[in-house]
């Protein structure tokens, strides 16, 4: 695999030298700029979660939070593989557009291809309809860092794929405590608290005054 996936590495970064300027600094910037749109996107859904039920609030809160913890995986993985980086040790590859880490900043798994992995997957349980712009977007924040030179393809593969599962399997073990611990927060006195985990649904400024449905005589 290690052959094959090369030779995939010298093609990518090869062709990524024959696009035109522009694109090339937009994928400069956009492989790190794409980890920026998840944020935005979390705090859109905590935002939104404000006024949802407290499993919806739970799981909008939850999700930065799994996302830290498949981060915090990857990092434990690369410490265990210390795989080098292609941009050292693929010969014959065209120079790498972003500037190669440092010996010892480890390949494997791509942190950067984790975290949109991660974040893709925590944000569509947010809100299922958000899977036609993480997805795409996590697809091509994990192909930016092999076409800027820093990943092997196996790097962003296994990213991906860790950044999924490992966002999926915390959410649900503990999405119950936390629909708990959201209900909580909401009955305490404190308006900070009350203010971050918001009003929830059915609020008294939402309701109907019982006198409204009395008939006017």
């Amino acid at each position: 695999m290690d052959f094959v996936d090369s030779g995939l590495y010298r093609d990518i970064t090869g062709f990524a030298h024959d696009t035109p300027p522009w694109v090339r600094h937009t994928a400069e910037i956009g492989t790190e700029a794409g980890l920026l749109v998840f944020v935005a996107l979390f705090v859109l859904g905590w935002w939104r979660a404000r006024h949802a039920d407290p499993r919806a609030f739970a799981i909008a809160a939850l999700a930065p939070l799994a996302t830290a913890v498949a981060y915090g995986c990857s990092e434990v993985l690369k410490s265990v593989v210390t795989e080098e980086r292609p941009c050292r040790a693929v010969t014959g590859a065209a120079p790498s557009l972003a500037a190669c880490p440092p010996h010892g900043d480890w390949s494997f798994p791509s942190n950067h291809a984790t975290i949109a992995g991660a974040s893709a997957l925590a944000l569509v349980l947010v809100r299922r309809a958000l899977v036609w712009l993480t997805a795409p977007l996590a697809l091509l924040t994990a192909f930016s860092r092999v076409f800027v030179g820093v990943h092997y393809p196996h790097d962003v593969v296994a990213g991906l794929l860790l950044g999924t599962v490992v966002a999926l399997a915390a959410v649900r073990l503990a999405a119950r405590p936390a629909v708990r611990l959201a209900g909580a927060l909401r009955a305490s006195s404190s308006p900070a608290v009350r203010w971050f985990t918001g009003p929830g649904p059915g609020t008294a400024a939402h309701r109907v005054p019982p006198y409204a449905t009395h008939r006017r005589r």
